[in-house]
């Protein structure tokens, strides 16, 4: 699963380039190319569109980073390190415990 975002960020990645390089900062770009029938409509609606594709496809990115993340923190198995990590921790809390049941049963005996 993690591998099909990773494949669909690079797809979005590649898409919201080439459509941020279409444009033209003072707004001619792949629209100032029909400029001769342009009073019909087509400039408008080209702006428009690459506007809008402009902000699915970062908002695309955006939420696929996310989904990413949140996929690879909860699916990523624990190294060797932090699993003799937690082994130690718990070796150490089960021996301080037996440790006290052990001081505990000596003053009890003392006590008699």
């Amino acid at each position: 699963m993690e591998f099909i975002v990773t494949v669909l960020i690079v797809i979005a990645a590649l898409l919201l380039g080439l459509v941020v390089l279409i444009q033209n900062p003072k707004g001619g770009g792949l629209s100032a190319g029909f400029a001769g029938s342009a009073q019909i409509g087509g400039v408008k609606r080209t702006a428009d569109f690459l506007e809008k594709a402009t902000w699915y496809l970062g908002l695309a990115l955006f939420v696929l980073c996310l989904a990413s993340t949140s996929l690879s923190t909860s699916a990523r198995p624990a190294t060797e390190e932090e699993q003799q990590t937690e082994q130690a921790e718990g070796g150490q809390q089960q021996g301080g415990g037996d440790q006290q049941q052990q001081g505990q049963q000596q003053g009890q005996q003392q006590g008699q």
